[in-house]
């Protein structure tokens, strides 16, 4: 799927690297950099492709994805917000299936910055009667990919950039930097805790209340491993359907989840508190690093 995509035919070229394009019935920014490509939706104003050159793809994207309006696509870093799960309909919020402002597409031989902004309308207010602003920036280069969202408005909400990595093989992945405490949302909603290393092993979603500030994801198959770094987080959520559910699934294939596993920077157990002065941040950074 994300190979597709940078053969897509190009609808506007907005730069020597970026060009928008159209699946389906989405439009996608496509960066095509010399030391690395990466592909955003706008609706959701959501990663769904990030790849150094000469290394295995760092983001997950289903193959069975929809490209659809008000959809949400199934894999990528989607926006949770202003809600994360089931708080509020829809699940994890309507951010990740709203349309984004492209507002900026900047580049240099080292790095792409890709700026995006979204803000209430009629259709949210329906579902949300707040005014706010959010502000999604991403510094994509070869060495490491960040995105923050920047959240403004008198409002108090939680969020997830809910990340989905591409591994060689789920049951071999672990993951590091998770602390010991967490909340099973499988078992419905027990506390539980763990010693050492989280490994995916079935169905895993987990809320981890009291997380490092980093996180390492090990993958023997591909022989990397990615150090996740997260900022404005209280909490970490692992996520991996496992076969049962996975096959139930219409937007991943039946193996869908044997090659991806979701870590994810959240604000779910202390919700953000801003004002249209004092706005809050949520941010992750990853670096691929060498085996």
């Amino acid at each position: 799927m994300q190979s597709s995509l940078f053969t897509l035919p190009i609808s506007e070229q907005l730069s020597p690297f970026c060009s928008l394009r159209r699946q389906g019935e989405l439009t996608l920014l496509i960066i095509e950099h010399t030391e690395f490509r990466a592909a955003f939706s706008l609706q959701g104003g959501q990663l769904i492709a990030w790849q150094p050159n000469n290394q295995p793809a760092v983001i997950w994207l289903s193959d069975q994805t929809e490209f659809t309006q008000g959809k949400a696509i199934r894999g990528g870093i989607p926006i949770c917000w202003p809600w994360f799960g089931p708080a509020g309909k829809p699940s994890h919020g309507f951010a990740r299936t709203s349309e984004w402002q492209l507002i900026n597409c900047e580049e240099s031989a080292q790095q792409v910055k890709v700026t995006m902004r979204l803000t209430a309308t009629p259709e949210t207010h329906k579902i949300w009667p707040h005014d706010f602003e959010l502000t999604l920036v991403a510094l994509l280069s070869a060495e490491s990919s960040r995105i923050t969202l920047r959240i403004t408005g008198n409002i108090e909400t939680t969020a997830a950039l809910h990340s989905y990595f591409h591994v060689g093989d789920s049951e071999t992945a672990r993951v590091s930097g998770l602390g010991e405490y967490y909340i099973d949302k499988v078992k419905g909603n027990t506390l539980a805790s763990q010693q050492g290393e989280q490994t995916y092993q079935g169905e895993v979603d987990r809320i981890f209340t009291h997380p490092a500030a980093e996180s390492l994801l090990k993958d023997p198959q591909l022989k990397r491993a990615l150090k996740i770094e997260h900022e404005g987080l209280s909490d970490v959520v692992t996520w991996n359907p496992g076969a049962t559910l996975c096959h139930s699934m219409a937007d991943m294939s039946d193996d869908g989840y044997k090659t991806m596993v979701c870590v994810e920077t959240a604000r779910i157990s202390q919700p953000f508190v801003t004002t249209t002065t004092t706005p809050a941040e949520l941010t992750v950074t990853i670096t691929p690093l060498p085996w």
